[in-house]
This record gives C-alpha cells, sequence and structure tokens, in this order.
C-alpha cells in the first residue's frame, strides 16, 4: 500500500506474503463456496493484476466488492464490482492523498467510507458529504478508528444532525481482535 495511515490495521501486509496465479486465488476462492467476495489490501490495486482479477471473479458469478483506499484512480475497475472508497480523514495522516476524481466516476451501488477518529475528523467528513453531494450519488459509510473513537459516540452524532449516512464498525476487530488476517 502507498499510504501510511495511522490506524492501518494491515501493516503487516506491507512485506512478505506469496504472489499467486489468479487461477490459483480462483480455486481457493471456489474452496469456500462464497456467494460475495471482497478484495481489500492494503491496497489491492497497487497490485499488478487486481483489475483482471476483479473481471475474473466478477466472470465467475461472484458479487464483488473491492475496498481501496483513494489514491489510486477507480475508473478501470470493471463496473460490476462494488467500489468502496475510503477518503482518508484528516486523522488519518493521509488526507492529502485523496484522490477526489475517484467521486465522479462512483455510482449508486457503490459506497464513500469515512474513518473518523474523533470529532475533527467526523466535522470534515460531514463537509465533504455536503461539498460532493454523496449521498445522491452512493453510500456513505461513517466507521469509527477502531479504539480511538467510541462507536456510541459516532452514531450519537450521526442521530444528532440526521445523517444520511450508515454506520459501519469493523466487526472482525470485535470478533478476532488484531489477529492479522482475520
Amino acid at each position: 500500500c502507498p499510504l501510511r495511515c495511522r490506524y492501518c490495521d494491515t501493516a503487516y501486509a506491507f512485506r512478505g506474503g506469496r504472489w499467486m496465479a489468479i487461477d490459483q486465488i480462483l480455486d481457493e476462492v471456489a474452496a469456500y463456496r462464497p456467494r460475495h467476495v471482497t478484495v481489500t489490501g492494503g491496497e489491492p490495486l497497487s497490485q499488478r493484476d487486481c483489475l483482471a482479477l476483479l473481471g475474473r471473479l466478477c466472470d465467475a458469478g461472484y458479487e464483488v466488492s473491492l475496498e481501496t483506499g483513494g489514491a489510486l484512480a477507480v475508473e478501470a475497475v470493471d463496473p460490476r464490482v462494488v467500489r468502496v472508497l475510503d477518503l482518508k480523514t484528516p486523522g488519518s495522516g493521509e488526507c492529502r492523498r485523496n484522490r477526489y476524481e475517484n467521486l465522479a466516476v462512483l455510482g449508486p451501488q457503490d459506497q464513500v467510507k469515512f474513518v473518523c477518529c474523533d470529532r475533527r475528523d467526523y466535522e470534515w467528513a460531514r463537509e465533504q458529504i455536503e461539498r460532493y453531494g454523496l449521498p445522491d450519488r452512493c453510500e456513505v459509510l461513517f466507521s469509527p478508528g477502531h479504539g480511538m473513537l467510541a462507536p456510541g459516540l459516532l452514531a450519537d452524532w450521526i442521530l444528532e444532525d440526521r445523517l444520511d449516512v450508515r454506520l459501519q464498525i469493523q466487526l472482525h476487530k470485535y470478533l478476532w481482535g488484531d489477529v492479522p488476517g482475520r
């Protein structure tokens, strides 16, 4: 991933791992018999064959979503893929890397996510959804930075302001903590 967000939970993936051919990945996915496949990272779009993988997953009949950090272009992503664009807040330390041009290619099936570390991030995210008319363009998600902002507090702010957004928590953190790959 080209980003180094303050709250990154996949730093273990910065190095190492193993290379797999797309056919190997498809075989491994098929063994789980899922209906939906999410390609996430780090930053999947920084992987050479990501676009081809997304297309092949769609061709195989899966519902596919891509979670991307928003710093790389998304217009070449297969239109069958749900794009989940993480617009970086000031608290991430990577706000300057946002590629706002990506917002223009999002549609109703896509999502923009804001990870809020504090009230400042929340206010910044509110400004972005108004500036870009995001609720009219796509689904908007607000997520509390795990261990940085209480989910209940973020929910209260959303309710008080009557925002047209969905609260999302990192369920895997509650189920498995910081276990890499979970």
